[in-house]
């Protein structure tokens, strides 16, 4: 049955991609423009400086991801399955609703992707004169995929919802660990996408059509198709988890600040109450353990003793109220 789901999905991502590919093709084409410019750019600063290093070259993603917005906009509606997204206003409200954001988004992708890279390539060298350094290179592979993770998740969110950078932040981390199964959907997508690309360049016979090969897969395929996999993969379970269970979080959370404060009882309706016990209810918890462990649940990180504390009331209820009817 879950083999039957899974291709049937397969199949429902793959049909989406080529009934909107030609709007896939024009978010591309709008993308690598600015992407033209600004690598063109610190490609010259890095060439008439001489530093011939890669980090100069990464800068370009600090400028350029405003406009990756309006990549993950159009290609978060097409996963969705909206026929009328217009690429061109879409992608270009996306950059003026996002710009200061993602320039922030920028800077963090630049720092963790310059640091992934050099400590792995450090690591690696030093790991051969000395075994223990392959430990901190594993534990840098670990940091980047998490990273990698939490990227699936920043830029369709930021777009999506108007909530604090900080909360994207920490629901995005949340999500790198408990949407494993998206996740990994989403790395295997790319994974296939990468063998694909990698075997186009493997076949050119020569250096001229390798460089043709790549700047033809770039302009025309690769960032919008890694958004469409990402989005295809993550964007439904991430957008039906915030705006299915909002309310359910802040109930909880004042469920939560009212005990703490001391207050036994709640203001919310009749109503109100018999539903959000039954949410508690519906917590799986072990309650053998001693551990006083941070619990995940509905993107937020909350004390085991709180939730099983906030059981125990619903629980309490439920049985008065069996009682007395």
């Amino acid at each position: 049955m879950a083999t039957e789901k899974s291709s049937a999905a397969l199949i429902a991502v793959i049909s989406n991609l080529f009934h909107n590919f030609h709007k896939l093709l024009l978010t591309n084409v709008l993308f690598a423009i600015p992407f033209a410019l600004f690598f063109a750019l610190f490609w010259l600063i890095n060439t008439v400086s001489g530093l011939n290093a890669n980090y100069i070259l990464f800068l370009t993603a600090i400028p350029l991801f405003p406009y990756y917005a309006g990549v993950v906009q159009v290609t978060a509606h097409i996963a969705l399955g909206r026929e009328n997204v217009s690429v061109l206003q879409d992608f270009v409200a996306a950059i003026k609703d996002n710009f200061l954001r993602f320039l922030v988004h920028g800077v963090v992708f630049y720092l963790s992707l310059t640091f992934s890279y050099y400590s792995l390539v450090a690591y690696a060298s030093w790991a051969q004169k000395q075994g223990e350094f392959y430990i901190l290179f594993a534990i840098t592979i670990l940091v980047a995929v998490i990273m990698m993770f939490a990227f699936f998740y920043i830029p369709s969110m930021t777009v999506t919802f108007d909530i604090s950078m900080k909360n994207i932040y920490k629901n995005s981390l949340l999500m790198s660990f408990g949407e494993i199964k998206h996740n990994l959907a989403a790395t295997f997508g790319l994974f296939i996408l990468f063998v694909i690309a990698s075997t186009i360049l493997f076949c050119c016979t020569t250096q001229v059509a390798v460089i043709i090969a790549t700047v033809i897969l770039f302009l025309f395929l690769m960032p919008s198709v890694v958004s469409f996999i990402i989005n295809s993969a993550v964007y439904k379970p991430m957008y039906n988890m915030i705006v299915e269970n909002d309310k359910k979080i802040d109930t909880i959370d004042k469920k939560i600040e009212n005990r703490r404060n001391g207050k036994m009882t709640d203001t919310n309706s009749d109503n109100s109450k018999g539903k959000y016990d039954e949410i508690l209810n519906d917590i799986d918890i072990d309650e053998i353990s001693d551990s006083d462990e941070y619990i995940y649940y509905n993107g937020k990180m909350v004390k085991k003793s709180v939730i099983l504390k906030l059981k125990k009331d619903a629980e309490e209820k439920e049985n008065n109220n069996g009682r007395t009817s």
